[in-house]
């Protein structure tokens, strides 16, 4: 093979007791006597003796691709890599395993950006630049050294990082991206938790910045995902170290929380005295455009190599991020473009009607939480968006129509079958995804199934695995495909977008609106991520009040209509980009901001 291709064996997948080997038996090398594809044997550094290793010298290279062909488990890629490659990868884990190729720069002062897909070894940068891990540069039989990490970044940006990590003068805190797993790794309160991390003396600072000091004595158990979220981003920057790395503070927060934490970040990260580096990975566009100063996009084949660019400018890089062509690189990473249109809801947002509701209120109790809903009319056929902030009533006035919840006033003389996939997702059965999935539906196997549901949401390589081992984008997808698959009046998503990369989300959404508009079905989308909204939905409906207190819903009104009124109670205007159209956060009192604002377009000018 040519030194610009890789093998690698998804030993999770390869199954040598459920085939014949057939990637061994029709490889063309193998029928003339050569060892192309061989067996592990006893002496495998990975997987079992049974599995099979691809030799990269010997293998042909995609122009054959008779093993990916003929493997029944899908368990082989053979890839060749770009050509503008020129250096072997910073770490490889073993033979036919991943490879990474460069590592991002982490600036004192600063936050960088890292943007790009899930499994494309951004982790394993980050767990590099923390010292976890010595990057062994492709060579991953002999001993990994440091001072050959230093010679191969002399005279780079990175030197200097290298050098110090080398010396031990870098210290890492890492905030988590799964932060639903915290309750299992620590029993107590939030305070417990907090009271362990603070070493700056700025506890209190952060914990009303991110406004949880009502959750301080409560157990970690018992508190919402957004709040887990904000605690885990507080635990975080609490540490006093140099390097900090955030995966992901988006997941489970509104829109005003993420613009909070994203000032709160570039804030610590400005502070003069202390002059941190922050390194974030964010898939909400709007955010990461608000909070980085570089960023560097990660492109390859996840799973199987991923690369990190040179840094960019914030703006260029989500630029070609989107259009999918990296022009520093002469890089195409995607087919075709993301774009961004100006929002033209279809006419079945005007059609007829599947449900007229009344005023309802819907109280708790006394001292509780109570819910004023203003009457309007859900169409068939349409995408409705729902947006308002945590803790505000969405969950409730989805209940009410499901009928399994009764308004305090007003009456609702229907009870609609709901198809629900909910905020946070637990799954606990011991159950493949395939025997999972087809329970569901009569459909599932189909072509039809395939087309719709499975390819666009990236089932087809996860159907066999366990439910319970898989992570937490890839049970969100199964989530919505779950739902999606249901016989339903009203399809209710509640954050679909949650731990799902860029283009996992608009696959997501394409699966979505294909899916409403081929079966004439109404679906409901609770998310915060403006940018999968603002792709997706015909009409909005905004809630709006005081968040675990009181709860007022808008009957659902035209989109633009619905994001000034929406955006204007967060005092937050956003701007469309020139190049690309996409949603961009104006800087707070900036000409346009302020431009905005005076003439009630907080939802960008055309």
């Amino acid at each position: 093979m040519a030194d610009d291709s890789i093998a690698v064996v998804d030993l999770d997948r390869c199954s040598p007791d459920r085939c014949n080997y057939e990637c061994s038996n029709y490889c063309p090398p193998n029928r003339t006597g050569k060892e192309c594809i061989t067996l592990r044997g006893d002496d495998a550094l990975e997987g079992d003796p049974d599995q099979v290793r691809i030799s990269e010298e010997i293998c042909l290279g995609e122009t054959c691709g008779i093993c990916v062909e003929k493997c029944p488990f899908d368990a082989i890629e053979i890839i060749n890599l770009p050509q503008e490659l020129d250096q072997d990868p910073i770490h490889r884990y073993g033979e036919n395993a991943f490879a990474l190729y460069g590592l991002p720069v982490p600036e004192a002062g600063s936050v960088t950006g890292i943007l790009g897909p899930n499994g494309i070894g951004k982790s394993t940068a980050v767990k590099a630049l923390g010292g976890e891990l010595t990057p062994n540069l492709g060579e991953y039989g002999a001993e990994a050294d440091w001072e050959a990490v230093l010679d191969r970044y002399r005279g780079t940006e990175l030197q200097n990082y290298v050098e110090r990590l080398v010396d031990g003068d870098v210290s890492v805190a890492r905030k988590p991206q799964y932060v639903d797993q915290i309750p299992k790794q620590f029993d107590g309160n939030t305070r417990e938790l907090l009271d362990r991390t603070d070493e700056r003396g700025e506890l209190d600072y952060l914990v009303d910045e991110l406004s949880i000091r009502p959750v301080m004595d409560q157990d970690i158990d018992s508190i919402s995902g957004g709040e887990l979220q904000r605690v885990a981003l507080a635990a975080t920057l609490a540490r006093d170290v140099d390097f900090y790395f955030l995966d992901e503070i988006t997941p489970y927060l509104d829109i005003g929380q993420r613009v909070t934490a994203a000032r709160l970040v570039r804030e610590l990260a400005e502070d003069e005295e202390t002059d941190r580096s922050m390194m974030v990975v964010e898939h909400d566009l709007a955010i990461l455009d608000l909070l980085a100063d570089t960023l560097h996009v990660t492109y390859g084949e996840p799973g199987a190599f991923g690369v990190v660019t040179d840094p960019k400018s914030v703006r260029n890089g989500i630029n070609e991020y989107l259009k999918g062509y990296l022009s520093n690189e002469n890089m195409r990473i995607r087919p075709e473009a993301i774009t961004f249109e100006e929002h033209a809801p279809r006419e079945t947002a005007k059609g007829q009607a599947l449900v007229d509701y009344p005023d309802l209120e819907k109280s708790y109790g006394e001292g509780e939480f109570s819910l004023d809903v203003d009457g309007g009319t859900i169409h068939h056929g349409e995408v409705l968006g729902v947006v308002g902030p945590n803790g505000i009533g969405k969950s409730t006035l989805a209940k009410m129509f499901a009928g399994s919840l009764e308004p305090d006033a007003g009456e609702l003389d229907f009870a609609l079958d709901i198809a629900y996939k909910p905020q946070y997702i637990e799954i606990d059965q011991p159950m493949r995804v395939d025997a999972f999935l087809s329970s569901i539906t009569d459909d599932f196997g189909s072509s039809y199934w395939d087309t719709e549901v499975a390819r666009p949401l990236q089932l087809n390589r996860i159907m066999e695995q366990q439910l319970t081992d898989l992570s937490g984008g890839e049970r969100q997808r199964v989530a919505i495909a779950a739902c999606l698959s249901e016989d339903a009046d009203l399809y209710v998503l509640d954050e679909p977008s949650a731990h799902l990369d860029v283009e996992q989300r608009v696959q997501a959404t394409s699966a979505i609106r294909r899916y409403a508009e081929n079966h004439d079905a109404t679906v409901l989308v609770i998310d915060h991520d403006i940018y999968m909204i603002d792709l997706l939905a015909d009409r909005l409906m905004v809630f709006d009040g005081e968040p675990a207190e009181r709860g007022h819903a808008s009957k659902p009104q035209p989109m633009r209509d619905g994001m000034n009124e929406f955006l204007a109670d967060l005092d937050i205007t956003f701007r469309r980009d020139e190049r690309t159209g996409r949603p961009r956060i104006n800087k707070p009192d900036s000409q346009l901001d302020r431009e905005q604002k005076r003439t009630g377009e907080y939802y960008y000018t055309s």
